[in-house]
């Protein structure tokens, strides 16, 4: 068994501080670094071997940064001393030791480097291992290879300091090293502390730009080994041009293969001998799949960073079409585009389509942080368990409304209730034809809860009167967390009658059921009976014949409602009389037979099917008891 300074996983020594092993941003942690699902971590094994170099260690990182520098004037200086052989024994040879010299310490410092198993996605420590997969791989020849300096090997052990073609093509080994700028784009690529914009912009460029040096490398090399050098491309431009200077004849090559690569072509510098025109044949068919990369590349990164206002423009060109066939009203058609420029503005904001792909427990936790003290401030809550408070602020959705925007209609079924976060409320009440103002909310007073919790149409109007953000939560997830919660249903019960009995007398007189109610309401006869909890809370006069029982074997926040009638559904009236529904059928039968003064046996639908279990039945089911 492969004991653990062997193997080890990577995760931990991500979270390592003032170490060798530093991570100070996991944004830059290259994703083949992170375990597999169902690896097993042990946090307590935090050091690597002696003489281990971890792969995302900081300084190996900053190593390799460095010699990707090196890489660049690698991949400059190869394609350039073999076009013009006088500085590969000139100027450049010592430059090309110095940098040949460090990739021969990388090629050292490779056999300490941990690697990381395929398989298992286990870091693995052993020396051997890591030497062994490094010798037998194709990277430890390739990497010699382009590191050995052959022409001064060559010139020690022969004495014969001419240079010979052979070499400069042998020099074009070491473009086998550009695989590391390959790899430092896909890292950086990766990184979200860099612009992947402007990242890929500057991968083009350098791809552009290594085209056109390599062509035009090539390309005067073709002309000084032409066997008459007057009738070559630029033989035909330059007289003697072989004794001219370097940079004058790599002026006039890079200037052809630009605009070849450009497809201009002016004409004053072309292929003249056949050679050269079978590599401009190449040259340009290699030119329409460059080009082709580059358009296609560019095209997505564009698109990429204007989709977002493109689907705006669709979604506000789709309203103002929706709104013209269906004729409807300016106001409202205004509502609506305002509401879809704040979505999109908002959009950054919000994230919900990040949220969703976040596991539960983050989720929470990002609502907690969000809105746990906006729900503790809320009249409703103040004074619930801890556990009821978390379980509201993780079922919060947040929404923003631009100024002006209806958030409640009046006389709208009821199926959610809005807690202000920060903005201004408006109360308002359409009575004989007019708007009538009642009140101003503030951060985090609640509204649409008095529809919600008497069942009824909302009383009030809501409007915004300028760029608010709420929270809400339906009336279904309210239901399911405070019916379990008794302690907690009794306190809000009581801060819900408070609160409606310090309500404005004019509110109070737009609402007549709750008046009727708040007259027979009183915390201390809730206390009093808190087997019952409150269900005194949704007793509600809206029609004479529909009456609330204070008598339920469940006792809980928010328990069903029914609505009984003593007859067949094919004979008698509709109306009937509104019930919490008991725990069993018995209960059901003796209830009805005090508020119908008479005794059934049978409990039917609407449509004639038999009701056999209680819990099949949902809120406002009508039961036909005979």
């Amino acid at each position: 068994m492969t004991s653990w300074t062997e193997t080890t996983s990577p995760l931990p020594l991500l979270f390592r501080r003032r170490s060798s092993g530093e991570i100070r941003n996991l944004a830059s942690v290259s994703s083949s670094m992170l375990p597999a699902f169902g690896t097993v971590v042990d946090e307590g094994h935090l050091q690597l071997k002696k003489f281990v170099i971890a792969p995302y260690d900081r300084r190996y990182r900053w190593w390799q940064a460095f010699l990707v520098l090196l890489v660049i004037y690698s991949a400059w200086a190869s394609p350039f001393e073999l076009a013009f052989k006088k500085v590969a024994t000139g100027a450049l040879m010592p430059v090309d030791l110095v940098v040949d010299a460090f990739f021969a310490v990388d090629i050292v410092l490779t056999f300490f480097v941990a690697y990381l198993d395929k398989s298992t996605y286990l870091l693995v420590l052993d020396h051997k291992k890591i030497a062994l997969r490094y010798v037998i791989s194709i990277y430890f020849a390739m990497d010699v290879v382009s590191t050995l300096p052959i022409q001064l090997i060559y010139r020690m052990f022969t004495g014969n300091s001419h240079y010979a073609q052979v070499f400069g093509f042998l020099n074009l080994l070491r473009l086998w090293r550009l695989r590391r700028v390959s790899e430092l784009f896909k890292r950086l690529e990766k990184d979200t502390r860099f612009s992947y914009f402007w990242i890929r912009y500057i991968k083009l460029i350098c791809v552009t730009l290594f085209a056109v040096h390599s062509a035009g490398c090539f390309y005067f090399w073709m002309a000084t080994h032409h066997k008459t050098l007057s009738n070559t491309w630029i033989g035909t431009q330059v007289n003697d041009f072989e004794h001219k200077s370097i940079w004058l004849c790599y002026t006039y090559s890079i200037y052809w293969a630009t605009v070849t690569l450009t497809t201009v072509g002016y004409g004053d510098l072309h292929a003249v001998n056949s050679g050269e025109k079978i590599f401009s044949i190449f040259y340009m068919l290699f030119n329409i799949g460059l080009f082709a990369y580059l358009v296609g590349n560019m095209t997505n990164l564009i698109v990429h960073s204007a989709v977002r206002t493109l689907f705006m423009r669709d979604a506000i060109n789709e309203i103002f079409r929706y709104a013209r066939k269906n004729r409807l009203p300016e106001g409202l058609k205004e509502q609506m585009l305002a509401h879809m420029q704040l979505k999109f503005k908002t959009a950054e904001l919000q994230q919900e389509e990040v949220l969703e792909d976040l596991p539960k427990a983050i989720r929470s936790s990002i609502s907690q942080h969000l809105f746990r003290r906006t729900v503790e401030k809320t009249y409703l809550f103040k004074g619930v368990s801890e556990h009821l408070t978390v379980q509201l602020a993780s079922e919060m959705k947040a929404e923003y409304f631009p100024p002006k925007f209806d958030i409640i209609l009046q006389n709208e079924i009821p199926t959610d209730f809005y807690i202000l976060v920060f903005g201004a409320l408006d109360v308002l009440k359409y009575k004989n034809g007019t708007e009538q103002f009642l009140s101003k909310l503030g951060s985090a007073d609640l509204v649409g809860e008095i529809g919600v919790f008497f069942n009824t149409p909302q009383p009030f109007t809501v409007r915004t009167k300028k760029l608010s953000q709420v929270i809400r939560i339906s009336h279904h997830h309210f239901k399911e967390m405070v019916q379990p919660q008794n302690e907690d249903g009794m306190i809000m019960i009581k801060n819900f009658i408070q609160h409606l009995k310090d309500l404005k007398q004019e509110m109070l007189q737009e609402i007549p059921f709750l008046t009727e109610s708040l007259d027979e309401l009183n915390i201390e006869h809730i206390q009093a009976n808190e087997n019952t909890q409150y269900n005194e809370l949704v007793n509600f006069h809206g029609d004479t014949n529909m009456e609330e029982t204070n008598e339920t074997s469940t006792p809980g926040a928010i328990t069903l409602r029914v609505i009984i009638h003593g007859h067949h559904p094919d004979e008698g009236d509709t109306n009937g009389k509104l019930i919490h529904l008991p725990e069993s059928m018995e209960d059901l039968l003796r209830l009805a037979e005090k508020k119908l003064g008479k005794r059934g046996s049978t409990v039917v639908m609407g449509d004639g099917s038999q009701v056999e279990e209680l819990d099949a039945l949902r809120d406002n089911d009508h039961l036909f008891i005979f």
